[in-house]
């Protein structure tokens, strides 16, 4: 994906060339391009008046960040205890299969979706659960899962 740095530009505007809201910057250029892009966190590094090696430090400490591109639906499965004896592997492998995508790879080769394992989504009341983007599903079913990607999939076309 190229970079739009008239884009990055306003961003930066937006918080005043302010090296202290680095994480604010970084959360704004996440949100459009749904990741980190290497030449776009330079950029802003640049502008601000940071070294690269301090804006990677900080987009690498903190989970939210993704220097990796990610699907237009990021699919959180969660793994923790009372998803996972509600048998949340049976629902996270077939999201893999209902994506077409093998367990472990990150991205479905469309660029639609991220799977991604996580170990607790504080909905254990709904288990097995799974979030998409910011929405999250419970009482998950394998089946559930076919309709919600095939649902997904047509809100994209």
């Amino acid at each position: 994906m190229k970079v739009d740095f008239e884009l990055i530009d306003s961003i930066l505007k937006d918080h005043n060339y302010d090296a202290t809201q680095v994480i604010g910057i970084m959360q704004d250029i996440q949100k459009e391009y749904r990741y980190l892009p290497e030449e776009g966190l330079k950029y802003a590094a640049e502008k601000i008046g940071i070294s690269p090696a301090k804006i990677y430090g900080v987009a690498t400490f903190y989970g939210n960040f993704s220097l990796e591109a990610k699907g237009k639906y990021v699919v959180k499965c969660c793994n923790g205890t009372a998803c996972h004896v509600s048998r949340a592997d049976d629902v996270t492998n077939a999201m893999y299969e209902a994506v077409g995508m093998k367990p472990g790879q990150h991205t479905s080769e469309d660029g639609l979706f991220t799977i991604e394992r996580v170990s607790c989504l504080g909905a254990c009341g709904l288990a097995p659960t799974m979030m998409v983007n910011d929405v999250v599903h419970g009482k998950m079913t394998p089946e559930k899962v076919h309709d919600l990607v095939n649902s997904l999939r047509e809100e994209s076309r």
